[in-house]
Parts: C-alpha cells; structure tokens; sequence
C-alpha cells in the first residue's frame, strides 16, 4: 500500500509548526493516497523516524518521502537520507523514495512576486530588493538563490536586487542591510525567503527595527507561507515519485 510522508523542517516556535501542519493538510486534501502523514526533521515531534514508523503501522508498503523545504542543502542531501536508510534497516521490506525540496521552480519565482506586489508602495526604479535566504555552507544553496535573484530581476524590473544569508554564509543580514542602506535606492524590499514564520524571520524583523534612516524606506514582505502555487509545487512532486514508485 501506497503511503505519503510529508518531511517539514521544525522550530521552537509554535505558530511555525502549527502553519507547517496547516499547510500539509491543504496539500494531502489534492493528493488521492488514503496514507498520508506529517514529520519534522528537528526540534518538532513526530520525527522522521516516527514519521515512517506511523506510515507503516497503517500498512504502507511504499512511501513517498516529500521535503517540504525550500531548497537542496544539507536536511536534504544528509539527514532525510540516513533516517531512510535507518528506516529500512528496521524495515527491510519496505520501498521508501525520495523526492527533491522546491528548488528553482518558476512558481516560487511568481509567489515572491506577489509578496512584493502585497505591499502599499510599488517597486520602481527608486527601489532594490533584498533577498534574504535561509543559508547553508552546501554550495548548492548559494548558487540557487543567486539563481532565483537572477529571475526575480527580469520578472520584476527592479533594478538591483542583492542577496544575504540568516546564517551559515556570507553575505550576513547585517551585510545586506548595510550594504542596502549605502545605495542610492529609496525604497528597499526586504523579502524573506522562508516557508513559515519562525526564529529566523523574527531575525529579520528585530534587525529591521533596530534601522534608522530617514532617507530609506525599509518595506517587510511576508514569508512565502500560505499560497496554492506552493500546493501546486507539492502536487507535482508527490505524483512524479508516484509514477517512479509505479515503475512508470
């Protein structure tokens, strides 16, 4: 029996989880698999172990392993991998694939868009965006997002849009924000390139206030969070590894 196992990434902060949850829900609701559960990958229970271990006390023979995370780095590459590898290890029978987090995907180029087309002021040629990403020392998440920046340029004609990172990597968000209030932009929009709200977005919104400039308009777009072109990205890649668990 066919089961799904959506992997999210966890916080300490309650809302986050409760959005994650929320969000998965939406999702399972388009997916036509009677097997269907949520897992963390930290500091949030089930874990992935349990995770699996839910999956199979239902019946599941099968399970679809689906990242809810946005980018490929080190959750992806690493941890999910060993939890599958312990998993069948206590289940040698069981048929466990993987799938790809979000990645470059022209969709999540579009839900950044309209988080920028939310706000009251519009950007203009007076205006840059800052592009503030999760970070992680895997190479493979600095080149994405200077990727994604590279995109949502040409989608929104804005004329400079500088990337920084929460952790993990240069450039800081403190960087960022310095390097921002030097330009010759008035208006700058400070987009957070996160699922859910959580410790790090709350980061940025304790740095955004401890600014003062009286020549730059500092505007805080939401985090990605709630948006069916994200349902939609989820669809896709749960019914891609079902053909591949299908032999298809």
């Amino acid at each position: 029996m066919q089961a799904v196992l959506y992997v999210c990434h966890g916080s300490r902060i309650a809302k986050a989880c409760e959005e994650a949850i929320a969000f998965v829900k939406r999702c399972q609701a388009n997916i036509d698999i009677s097997i269907q559960e949520t897992c963390f990958i930290e500091l949030t229970e089930p874990d992935i172990a349990t995770g699996i271990d839910l999956c199979v006390h239902k019946g599941a023979t099968r399970i679809a392993v689906i990242p809810v995370l946005l980018l490929a780095a080190g959750h992806a590459k690493h941890d999910i991998p060993e939890e599958i590898k312990k998993a069948q290890q206590r289940y040698p029978h069981l048929d466990i694939i993987l799938g790809e987090p979000f990645g470059v995907h022209e969709k999540m180029i579009q839900i950044v868009t309209e988080r920028i087309a939310e706000q009251s002021v519009s950007p203009d040629d007076d205006a840059m965006i800052l592009l503030v990403g999760r970070g992680s020392s895997d190479p493979d998440t600095r080149r994405d997002i200077a990727t994604i920046a590279q995109l949502l340029q040409e989608k929104t004609n804005v004329p400079r849009v500088d990337v920084c990172f929460l952790a993990a990597i240069r450039p800081s968000l403190q960087d960022g924000l310095r390097e921002a209030s030097r330009s010759s932009y008035k208006n700058i929009f400070v987009v957070p390139y996160l699922l859910f709200t959580g410790v790090l977005m709350k980061t940025i919104e304790t740095k955004l206030r401890s600014l003062s400039s009286s020549n730059k308009q500092w505007i805080l777009c939401n985090y990605l969070g709630y948006h069916p072109l994200l349902e939609e990205i989820v669809k896709e890649k749960v019914n891609r590894l079902l053909l591949v668990n299908k032999g298809v």
